[in-house]
Order: structure tokens, then C-alpha cells, then sequence
């Protein structure tokens, strides 16, 4: 007697098998020496990762049981508030109750924690080395390193990875080129691999290796994935938890929007798109990550309100930064919005110019910023 199974394994040997067309493979060894960080728009010069033929099912509460959660932690809400907190928090309670419960959002040692954090942040062992290009690197440049993560970017949406994992993946390979000298032939190499890493670190359910082999077109075997992990790890000994601007851009924006009664999607997402474009740019490297993520939520509320000051004193106090020590890095991350930096690096752009993300990448911005508002006032 043939069974159900046995049924459907032949039902599906009678199926055609769907083969999927090879897009042309760009390798960044093939990509010119410049010294700036601008590439001319060209289809040829940016690697494109091929489509999975199988995505990743992620599982997400109901919005009937997410609202009946809702409402049986604080039934006073009304309807409007009830749609916002469910805006900003889908999976989980209500935004007030959600912080509650996050421990690192506790109230009472959530400033030992992120004070703990920026001391980790500020050792060595866990920062990469400024300079490293010219230092330790002899066949990789700036422009290179733009290219590798603006297409790590579009791996990290194709297989829908955490940004945390696309933030730790850049770190791995700013610190594996501090000490280690890597061929242009080999950086998508590194780049896969950390992302790997990173996978293993963040996600639930990370891709396989041989996903990640896929994704490059099959430029390289397992086999070379595999030892490429292994040489990371045992470069970086293993450190692999380290904070980045993500880190600090959740506690400095949940503080911006703690006064709030209902929560600022277009801030927020504002950004992560900043913090994601600063990833493009080798010169934020010499940044601490809060300083990054500080400076994120300065030139976020420039661009939102032009004519109020970005700055205050309780961001200051917050941050621990002054308005006056944000400003090399402000302009920096200003200029990349306005594409005068990296402008052919469109990954990023892309994606924040979807409706989920409301569309921040379009959003206008003065071409300057007053002086003034880089003069400390507390």
C-alpha cells in the first residue's frame, strides 16, 4: 500500500524543475583602484546578489492577539492609542509596558548598563584600527570597502537578517583588516564570512553556508567560507559581542521619543537609515559607535525641524556628548544624505525609499547647517 508520502514524492518528481536564470557576477577584485569614494552609476560596478529560491518564514503574532494583549495590559486605552503603540511595537506589548520589560530599558540600572557599554566600546581589543587602509591594507581602498557593505546591505534584505547582524557584520570586517592584509580577490570573501558570524550571533534561525556560497554566485566553495570564519575568529579571539551604533541609537531615540504620547515612526526610521549610511563610510571609523549613533539623532532632528536647535541639554546629558564635539562627524553623515559622499551607493538609499520605512531617503534637508547650532550652550 503506497503511502501519502511516498505519493507526494512522486507527484513532485513529475514536476518540471524551476531553474532559476545566473545573473552576471561582478567580483571586487575586478573593481577599479580609485582613491575617492565615488563610483560612476553603472550596473557593471555594483555585485548583485542573486534572489533565494526559498525565503525564510518569520514568524509574526496576529494583530487580533497583539491588540487583545494590548488592551488586557491597560484597558483605559483608546483606539488611537491602542493603533500607535501596535505601529511601533507589532510583536509585542504596549510601547510603556514593552520598555518595562526590556531589561536594558529598566529604569533603575539602565544607566549602569549603557555606562558599562561605552566603556566596552572604548577598548581596543574591540575597535578597529583607524587608518587601517593605509596602515595594513595595500590592495583594498575606501571605495572598495563602500562597495562590499552597500552589498552586504542588499544580502542582509534578501535574506531579511537583523540590523544588528548587518551592524556587527561591518565591525568584524573593519576589524579583521586592522591586522590582517586581505587581496581585493578575497574581501567579498570576508564579507560573507563575517555576515555568517554575525548570523550565528544574532539570529534565531541564521542561513547556511551554503547560502551564503549562492549569494556570491558560487565565487567560492564551502570549503573557502569555512576557513575564512575560522581565520576571523581566531584574528578577533573570539570576541565577538560588541556594541555598535545601533546600540546606543535605541537608548538615545527611546529617550527623544520617551515625552512623546504617540511614537514617531519617521524619526525613528530616519535614524536607522543615517546609522546604515554611516556604515559606508570609512572616515566614521575613528567614531565611537555612541558617538555615531549621538550624532544620528542630532542631524535626524535637524532634518525633521531645520529651525529648532537639534541639541539640548538633557541629549547632552543623556549622551554625554556636546553639540560642539558632534560636528565633524554631523557633517560627515549630513553629506552622505545628501549623497555628496558615496553617492553611487544606492543599497541603502533603495531601501529606506520604501513606504515601510516612510519613505525617509526622500525626505528634504537644508544643503547646510548653521554653525550656531554647534556652540555648546550648557
Amino acid at each position: 500500500m503506497e503511502t501519502r508520502a511516498a505519493k507526494r514524492r512522486a507527484e513532485i518528481a513529475d514536476l518540471p524543475q524551476n531553474q532559476s536564470p545566473k545573473k552576471k557576477r561582478v567580483v571586487l577584485g575586478e573593481l577599479p583602484n580609485l582613491s575617492n569614494t565615488i563610483l560612476p552609476v553603472s550596473s557593471n560596478s555594483i555585485l548583485q546578489p542573486r534572489k533565494r529560491e526559498c525565503r525564510r518564514k518569520t514568524k509574526v503574532k496576529s494583530s487580533a492577539m497583539t491588540k487583545k494583549i494590548i488592551m488586557l495590559e491597560d484597558p483605559k486605552l483608546d483606539d488611537a492609542k491602542v493603533k500607535a503603540k501596535k505601529a511601533l511595537y507589532p510583536d509585542t506589548k504596549s510601547g510603556k509596558d514593552a520598555k518595562q520589560d526590556d531589561p536594558q530599558n529598566c529604569e533603575s540600572y539602565v544607566s549602569d548598563i549603557y555606562e558599562y557599554l561605552h566603556k566596552m566600546e572604548m577598548e581596543p581589543k574591540r575597535r578597529p584600527m583607524h587608518g587601517y587602509l593605509e596602515k595594513i591594507q595595500k590592495d583594498v581602498t575606501a571605495n572598495m570597502r563602500g562597495v562590499l557593505i552597500d552589498w552586504l546591505v542588499e544580502v542582509s534584505e534578501e535574506y531579511k537578517l537583523l540590523s544588528d547582524t548587518l551592524f556587527l557584520s561591518v565591525s568584524y570586517i573593519d576589524r579583521f583588516l586592522s591586522s590582517n592584509p586581505v587581496s581585493r580577490q578575497r574581501l567579498q570573501l570576508l564579507g560573507v564570512s563575517s555576515m555568517l558570524i554575525a548570523s550565528k550571533y544574532e539570529e534565531i534561525s541564521p542561513p547556511h553556508v551554503e547560502e551564503f556560497c549562492y549569494i556570491t554566485d558560487n565565487t567560492y566553495t564551502k570549503a573557502e567560507v569555512v576557513q575564512m570564519e575560522a581565520d576571523i575568529l581566531k584574528s578577533l579571539n573570539f570576541e565577538m559581542g560588541n556594541p555598535t551604533v545601533k546600540t546606543f541609537l535605541r537608548r538615545f531615540a527611546g529617550f527623544v521619543s520617551g515625552d512623546q504620547k504617540n511614537p514617531n515612526l519617521q524619526f525613528e526610521f530616519l535614524g536607522y537609515y543615517l546609522s546604515e549610511l554611516s556604515l559606508l563610510d570609512y572616515n566614521c571609523i575613528k567614531f565611537l559607535p555612541s558617538h555615531v549613533a549621538a550624532s544620528v539623532i542630532f542631524l535626524a532632528r535637524f532634518i525633521i525641524s531645520p529651525k529648532v536647535h537639534p541639541w539640548t541639554s538633557a541629549l547632552q546629558e543623556c549622551s554625554g556628548y556636546k553639540s560642539s564635539e558632534l560636528k565633524e562627524c554631523v557633517l560627515i553623515l549630513h553629506d552622505l544624505y545628501l549623497a555628496r559622499r558615496g553617492g553611487s551607493l544606492q543599497a541603502i538609499r533603495e531601501k529606506y525609499k520604501q513606504h515601510k520605512f516612510k519613505c525617509v531617503a526622500t525626505l528634504p534637508s537644508p544643503p547646510e547647517i548653521s554653525v550656531s547650532y554647534f556652540e555648546d550652550e550648557w
